[in-house]
């Protein structure tokens, strides 16, 4: 046979020639059958030779998939049509790069409108414990993160790009997890109905977030979780009150009109005619806010009914120290849009006769939705709320006497 490592070889002159054929010729007896290389064993060699780690390029990664449109990182200067642009812009961004957003402030004018916002890494700020006991600190994944984006709006009524920091102190997930993060989970209308029906027949959760899961085609085609589907079951339940309740309560309200010609009812519905908040007010309630509607106290802690909607009354005080109710209402939810809505309803209610000062608890949906409809009115926080967060608040320094500081 030819040396292939001599310099002449040429390996187009020596044809390629196939070993001997060797047949397989089983053993004959079973103790050579045992020396054979199980069964298990060749499938375990050949699991290691074709296994890899899906999740190697989960962690620190930002590729994105193909069919995904990726967008530029920000930058100083750019401009946008509308503070809802903007947001989704830097949440597509966000989700790209693997790291969740929040709105971290938003400064308004003295006509409510919005002139200054922040948006920023979900991971910003640093954490304030809520609880007394120091020695069992509540887990949290702030880490003091400073990228964000600040805008202003501009004279000609453009969102544009002030300061801009991209660098984070944490390390970002793949963007094939990012779903999962709170920001951008999203739950569509699709899903959303098919929960409610399903819910109204009495599937249990479990089983009906798994239809979804078949329906979509595997968890990962989802953007939520069932954790989502859970809450958004509890809050549609809150809405659905019993059999003929809404219209009970509709037949209430106009008899009290009838007896009243100054009862005022309002009742808001979704898009599929469910009751979500109410309110009203009776004559006496109006005309006494003509004379004592200076001061108003309003308190989301008073009860709730059976249907889960809180019962939130706004009462002032006569000339004699008494109590006096100025308008009432239910609610489905406790954020900043239901707020708006209810106090607005109050104030036309008033014929826009906003209080001098109004007194509340420390809700921030609450304080949002003030700076909103009651610009001009000075919001203080109830005295009574704030006494009993002395001892959680400073309980570390219950041993400190007004000397002693001093000292």
């Amino acid at each position: 046979m030819a040396n292939p490592f001599d310099e002449d070889f040429n390996p187009f002159d020596h044809p390629f020639e196939m070993p001997p054929y060797m047949p397989y010729i089983p053993p004959s007896n079973l103790e050579d059958l045992t020396r054979e290389a199980p069964l298990s064993q060749l499938l375990l060699n050949l699991k290691k030779m074709l296994v890899f780690d899906i999740n190697e390029d989960l962690e620190g990664t930002t590729d994105v998939q193909e069919d995904e449109v990726r967008v530029d990182a920000p930058r100083s200067g750019m401009e946008f049509a509308s503070v809802k642009e903007l947001t989704a812009y830097y949440k597509h961004y966000a989700k790209q790069q693997g790291f969740g957003v929040r709105i971290q402030r938003t400064r308004r004018d003295d006509d409510g409108r919005p002139v200054y916002v922040t948006v920023g890494c979900a991971r910003g700020g640093k954490y304030q414990p809520k609880n007394s006991d120091m020695s069992k600190p509540r887990p949290t994944t702030r880490t003091n993160c400073k990228a964000r984006v600040n805008a202003t709006l501009s004279k000609t009524d453009k969102w544009v790009f002030t300061t801009v920091e991209n660098i984070h102190n944490h390390v970002t997930v793949s963007p094939k997890k990012t779903r999962l993060l709170r920001s951008h989970k999203v739950l569509d209308e699709y899903s959303q109905r098919v929960l409610d029906l399903n819910d109204r027949a009495g599937i249990r959760i479990n089983k009906n977030f798994f239809s979804l899961v078949v329906d979509a085609g595997g968890f990962k085609n989802l953007q939520f979780q069932e954790k989502d589907c859970r809450n958004y079951i509890d809050k549609a339940r809150h809405l659905r009150l019993g059999k003929g309740s809404g219209d009970a309560l509709n037949q209430y309200f106009k008899r009290m009109r009838d007896k009243n010609d100054g009862f005022v009812s309002v009742m808001d519905v979704d898009d599929e005619g469910r009751l979500r908040n109410v309110f009203w007010a009776d004559a006496h309630s109006r005309a006494a806010n003509e004379y004592f509607g200076d001061v108003v106290t309003f308190d989301t802690t008073y009860l709730t009914n059976r249907y889960g909607m809180p019962f939130v009354p706004f009462v002032g005080v006569n000339h004699h120290g008494q109590s006096i109710l100025l308008g009432a209402g239910l609610l489905s939810s406790e954020d900043t849009t239901t707020f708006v809505w209810l106090f607005q309803m109050w104030l036309d209610c008033m014929n826009g006769r906003a209080p001098c000062s109004i007194i509340t608890d420390q809700d921030w949906a609450m304080k949002s939705a003030i700076a909103i409809v009651f610009p001009n009115t000075r919001h203080r926080f109830c005295l009574w709320h704030i006494l009993r967060k002395l001892p959680e608040k400073l309980g570390s320094h219950a041993g400190l006497t007004p000397c002693s500081m001093r000292g």
